[in-house]
């Protein structure tokens, strides 16, 4: 597959200098890249040098003032060079047919041009979308409705009564709906709470390999528009993460939190139940949140990593900090009134 660099510069609405007829056949990071590729830079110290890279073309920040031949001047180099990839290598979409090992039942209704692959289980009541691929192995079940050109990898299950919207991806292994972690003590055992709710996953959301997102006990657990979710993450029932929002991989988010939108939520964080997290909030790495976060906060609260033999001696002394937060504060006071005499 092959572009000319104005074809290419028109794609990510970016200001060519150079050779519009240059042919590009490819992409690739600016170190790697070939004389047949295009690259991107958006480091300054980057930019001081473009020599070091044996590209054909190079997508750099507007407003430089770099007049090499084959630059291409966008307002986010990343964005536009994340675009080009995709030029390159588009989703090679799967012609819509249907697998005769697959097992489907009563009442489904299909769009056009779907696609279920080797193995797929299908249950009863379930509609299924225009371009919707279900690869091998997926388990769809009862009353399930998936929207319009989304894509559900291998040994994917979304179980009964989820809602999935237009051009969600979910990957592999993914588990969707899932019952919500709910019992009750009863003379030493546990007694169910049975989960009656569903999964509701809105428009170009993204769920990542062997996530868990637990159905509601009542109403709907719910995913919105454009959150981006990676690889192993849980998510307890009745939580809501709102739009656009990252949640990164092996994060636990307990039941009933309210996430708001354009929020960060980094790796192995914890998010304890029925909490809220505002809009446009950071929460970094290893972080566990026991409160509520107002809007636009960036919060951390991982240890650095230390010798065995120090944390052994550290925790020792964690529980008495605030007894020894106490007597610094009383020698303080006496300090002081010693030099007021």
């Amino acid at each position: 597959m092959e572009f000319t660099l104005k074809k290419i510069a028109e794609f990510v609405s970016g200001k060519l200098t150079g050779d519009p007829d240059l042919v590009i056949g490819g992409a690739a990071p600016f170190e790697a890249a070939d004389h047949h590729q295009i690259t991107f830079v958006e480091k300054k110290s980057l930019l001081t040098d473009l020599s070091r890279t044996k590209a054909a073309a190079v997508i750099i920040p507007s407003g430089t003032n770099l007049t090499e031949t084959n630059l291409i001047h966008a307002d986010n180099p990343r964005l536009a060079f994340a675009k080009v990839l995709a030029l390159f290598q588009p989703f090679k979409k799967p012609a819509g047919e249907i697998h005769p090992s697959a097992v489907i039942g009563d009442g489904v209704t299909k769009g056009k041009d779907v696609f279920i692959g080797p193995g797929v289980v299908i249950g009863n009541k379930v509609v299924l979308g225009d371009g919707v691929v279900l690869y091998s192995n997926t388990v769809i079940g009862n009353d399930v409705v998936i929207g319009n050109d989304s894509v559900i990898y291998p040994n994917a299950s979304i179980l009964d009564g989820s809602i999935i919207g237009q051009r969600v991806i979910i990957h592999s292994g993914a588990v969707i709906g899932s019952d919500g972690y709910g019992f009750v003590k009863d003379s030493g055992r546990c007694f169910k709470i049975p989960q009656t709710g569903i999964v509701q996953i809105d428009d170009d959301v993204e769920i990542g390999a062997n996530c868990t997102i637990d159905r509601a006990t009542f109403g709907r657990t719910w995913i919105k528009t454009g959150v981006k979710m990676d690889n192993l993450v849980h998510i307890a029932h009745n939580v809501v993460i709102g739009e656009n929002s990252l949640i990164i991989a092996q994060v636990g988010i307990a039941g009933s939190v309210t996430i708001g939108r354009d929020t960060i939520i980094a790796g192995q964080a914890g998010i304890g139940d029925h909490l809220t997290i505002g809009d446009g909030t950071i929460v970094g790495p290893r972080t566990g949140v026991a409160q509520s976060l107002p809007e636009k906060q960036v919060v951390s609260g991982s240890m650095l990593a230390m010798a065995h033999s120090t944390w052994l001696r550290t925790s020792k002394l964690l529980p008495k900090l605030p007894e020894l937060k106490k007597k610094i504060d009383q020698l303080e006071n006496k300090l002081k009134a010693l030099g007021n005499t």
